[in-house]
């Protein structure tokens, strides 16, 4: 578990805030009639005008290199699907934006799932739970706590509303590199995981489905969808950790940090 001195602090603060912003222009375009490939664009836009690069861009696993600027899944896809011209939102879809941004050498990730007009009532409760659970592993994101504290309230919220939290992908540390330790799963018991420390920077990212938790591939080698075909949600915050308290740091420039009571 790393942790930051103040002047990393800030890097990683100013470099939450590109990525919240830049989340937030992109959620505020999406409409029925839109394609994700244009939406995708709009992102890499917002970004450069920031003067940040995108952390997607070209990520590569092994021998598979991300083609997108952002990440886009739509209804089932759980999570890293990429923008296509040919997959046009319409009404009733929901949609995953997931913003990851290198700015000044440093890491800000966040995501939102949004409806595209007006979606089924369980629909939108399955975004209001996953919303809702984010903030309560937030809540838990405190000095001394240890993982599980965080991943087991996530837990509890999602599957007392009936939905099923995925097991393949789980929240992490983040800082100069997209993805660092601790791992933060979404399920867990309180008394597992290392011990939170002051200054540490964590992404807490609930994923749900509203069905089972399984997830499969898609063919191209980066969307996970739900294996069931169930609707899909994701919501997360960069997170840092201090005396007084989680700190959520992805929040657009301009706006108020969520209060968490």
């Amino acid at each position: 578990m790393i942790v930051r001195n103040e002047q990393q602090m800030k890097s990683i603060r100013e470099a939450a805030e590109v990525a919240a912003t830049v989340l937030d222009r992109m959620c505020q375009l999406v409409a029925p009639g839109m394609n994700t490939y244009d939406l995708d664009q709009s992102g890499r836009r917002f970004i450069q005008e920031l003067g940040a690069e995108s952390a997607c861009y070209k990520y590569q696993v092994g021998s598979r290199i991300y083609p997108a600027y952002t990440c886009l899944s739509v209804n089932d896809e759980v999570v890293h699907g990429i923008g296509s011209i040919d997959r046009v939102l319409r009404e009733g879809d929901i949609i995953s934006v997931d913003v990851c941004t290198r700015y000044n050498g440093y890491i800000g990730d966040n995501c939102r799932t949004i409806a595209v007009g007006k979606v089924e009532p369980e629909v939108q409760r399955l975004l209001e739970v996953t919303e809702e659970s984010l903030y309560a592993g937030i809540r838990e994101a405190r000095l001394g706590n240890r993982v599980g504290k965080i991943s087991s309230a996530v837990q509890r919220v999602v599957e007392k509303a009936g939905f099923s939290v995925i097991r393949d992908f789980v929240g992490h540390g983040v800082g100069k590199s997209l993805h660092e330790e601790p791992q933060i799963p979404n399920f867990g018991k309180p008394g597992n995981g290392p011990k939170l420390r002051e200054g540490c920077v964590v992404c807490i990212e609930p994923m749900v489905n509203m069905g089972k938790y399984g997830v499969k591939m898609a063919e191209d080698g980066w969307t996970a969808l739900s294996a069931d075909g169930s609707a899909s949600a994701h919501f997360e915050h960069t997170v840092i950790i201090t005396s007084d308290g989680p700190e959520i740091l992805s929040v657009p420039a301009g706006k108020e940090s969520p209060a968490l009571v």
